[in-house]
């Protein structure tokens, strides 16, 4: 998620909260985990989609090494808990999450408040990334990696023109910058099978475009750059990536569209990397659909699923996805999905469920994006209480296994 929805959730969870508050406690309910049934569509055979299969169904350590801007702290290194209440990650939270049946954890990271400069002849050419913070993401990462999990890393919120910005007047700093914080990953991480995945970056865009920076347009030239620009610096990352050598020659790379929206990835616009090698690359997705109820604050809390209109935004830009990747060869993985909070239990199990019978009809992968420390901490999508490792919801992992299956399996 971006900078947009995490300050705006802040708020609105504050808002939220006093709603709740105000109202008392919600009475016991008893939440079912529904029935559904989705004809599964015809998968190619190859050995991508066969490793995308197997990732199964993931979860996001957000709000954690990917948090930024905490000039109250003096210690970068308290960075990972600064946005969820200083709590830091441990081994038994990897644990947790493998007992309850995940088998992927993506682990968003911002670099760019964790690097050093370095300037040639006044301008900055090269950044050297903090030992210790490198250090620390290594060992969240052997953490799942030794326990059999697939691992995503990526460049979080690094979206900015110092860093990386998609576009012409800022690409040659941008490209120095993924050469940059990639070459230096690709060396850390060089001999680690392909178990651990790199994924070029997360939601880019132009980030200081008020009007565009979640709105990309077909007909608008800026957009139309943007997207240009994205596809030139994934193929940076790409080439960076192969040419660092050990089991980088053949690592699975995950590369996004504009915002990493599923409908601009299906756009004729955005294009897959060139790749040394074969079949190797995978598209990067985030989907709170419908968005009303999976992400807006207040928005609206019920999902029905005699509601066809709220079913069908979900299913029509999976279809999309299908057609223009899946059904040709090329895997998918939905990095972030996920529902708010809003006192609707039954609704966002009734959500998660068709959401996720869909997603593995058509052979897709999808991590949920928890962002909070504690059950209603923080923007509210936390599923996992981090303190005591306990399951606030059970129904909602419980129906996330249940469906959590691609097609395949």
């Amino acid at each position: 998620m971006g900078k947009c929805g995490r300050i705006g959730s802040i708020l609105l969870a504050v808002i939220m909260t006093t709603m709740i508050t105000a109202a008392g406690a919600a009475p016991a309910e008893e939440i079912r985990v529904p029935e559904i049934g989705i004809p599964e569509l015809e998968i190619p055979e190859n050995e991508a989609l066969a490793f995308v299969r197997e990732m199964k169904t993931g979860w996001n350590l957000g709000n954690t090494f990917d948090a930024y801007d905490c000039w109250w702290l003096q210690d970068p290194m308290d960075y990972e808990g600064a946005w969820i209440g200083g709590v830091k990650t441990t081994d038994g939270m990897l644990g947790a999450l493998q007992e309850a049946g995940f088998q992927s954890v993506r682990i968003p990271v911002s670099w760019h408040n964790h690097v050093t400069p370095v300037k040639t002849e006044g301008t900055v050419t090269d950044w050297t990334i903090d030992g210790a913070w490198l250090d620390r993401v290594q060992t969240v990462v052997d953490w799942a990696y030794r326990r059999g999990m697939r691992v995503i890393v990526n460049i979080h919120h690094d979206c900015d023109p110092d860093y990386y910005y998609p576009d012409e007047a800022h690409f040659e700093n941008a490209s120095r910058y993924m050469r940059s914080i990639w070459s230096q990953l690709a060396e850390r991480f060089r001999e680690y099978d392909e178990r651990l995945i790199f994924e070029a970056v997360n939601e880019p865009r132009l980030s200081k475009d008020p009007a565009r920076e979640w709105q990309w347009n077909a007909k608008d030239p800026v957009c139309l750059e943007a997207m240009d620009c994205i596809c030139r610096l994934n193929q940076v990352f790409v080439d960076t990536v192969r040419a660092s050598g050990g089991l980088n020659g053949s690592r699975y790379l995950m590369v996004p569209a504009y915002d990493a929206s599923p409908h601009y990835a299906c756009d004729g616009a955005f294009r897959l990397p060139e790749d040394s090698a074969e079949g190797r690359i995978i598209v990067s997705a985030h989907a709170y659909t419908p968005y009303s109820f999976a992400l807006k604050m207040p928005g609206t809390a019920s999902f029905s699923l005699e509601d066809s209109g709220a079913k069908s935004e979900i299913g029509t830009f999976m279809n999309s996805l299908y057609t223009r990747f899946v059904s040709r060869g090329i895997p998918v993985v939905i990095g972030e999905y996920g529902a708010r909070q809003k006192n609707n239990a039954q609704d966002r199990v009734n959500w998660t469920a068709f959401y996720l019978a869909q997603a593995s009809a058509r052979g897709i992968p999808c991590l949920w994006w928890d962002n909070a420390a504690f059950s209603g901490d923080g923007e509210l999508f936390g599923i996992l209480d981090r303190r005591t490792l306990q399951w606030p919801i059970p129904e909602i992992p419980e129906t996330i296994m249940k469906y959590a299956h691609p097609a395949g399996d």
